[in-house]
């Protein structure tokens, strides 16, 4: 079992950009570091639910399918989930739609009481008020063997990090710079020192950079 991240970030390290607004919670600039992930082909068939056969097929391609590959359970916010999109309607099933990409347990770690939401893809929603180890210790008993992936947002993915719960962080780091926002490394020094780094370019410019337990 490996606790993984998987981030996308600028050059100056922003990995959630500034100035969200309630039309555009991730901020303008969202688009400029998740572009080359965007237009994969396996993001176009598993998020977007495309059948055109259409996308990047390249290094970015495959960063994007491993992404998916032997998660057992995901850990993520409430902005992940996007509850700051419909706060106060009990029925808001989450931004993915009725076809979540997760395919999997999801622990969504939030203050708000709510039951579990199913959907018919084996995407099941669970939401807990937890620290990352209780949280952890909750995916563990989900993933049935399988990985255990911290998708995010931003502050849940540093949480783990900070914590040293992580065995596999891979950012994307886009050829961008946006000069604000949340910047991943904060807060984080020497964190690599217990890692073994690899790095790989993409033919999008897009540097691949692994760090592994």
């Amino acid at each position: 079992m490996t606790v993984r991240v998987d981030l996308n970030l600028s050059l100056d390290g922003i990995v959630m950009p500034s100035d969200p607004t309630p039309e555009n919670p991730m901020g303008e600039d969202w688009g400029r570091i998740v572009e080359h992930y965007a237009a994969t082909k396996t993001f176009r068939e598993r998020v977007m639910h495309e059948t055109t056969g259409e996308g990047t097929t390249g290094v970015d391609d495959r960063y994007a399918a491993a992404y998916f590959e032997g998660v057992g359970a995901e850990i993520m916010g409430a902005g992940m989930f996007g509850f700051h999109s419909f706060p106060d309607d009990p029925g808001w099933r989450g931004w993915w739609g009725e076809e979540p990409p997760f395919r999997s347990p999801v622990l969504v770690l939030t203050h708000r009481e709510r039951a579990p939401i199913d959907f018919a893809n084996g995407t099941r929603f669970e939401f807990v008020s937890a620290t990352p180890e209780v949280a952890l210790a909750r995916a563990e008993g989900l993933a049935e063997g399988g990985d255990i992936r911290v998708g995010g947002g931003a502050g849940i993915a540093r949480d783990f990090l900070a914590a040293g719960l992580v065995d596999r962080l891979h950012v994307a780091i886009s050829p961008v710079v946006l000069g604000r926002g949340l910047r991943l490394w904060d807060d984080l020094r020497h964190f690599d020192r217990d890692y073994t780094l690899t790095s790989e370019v993409a033919e999008s410019g897009v540097i691949h950079v692994t760090f592994t337990r």
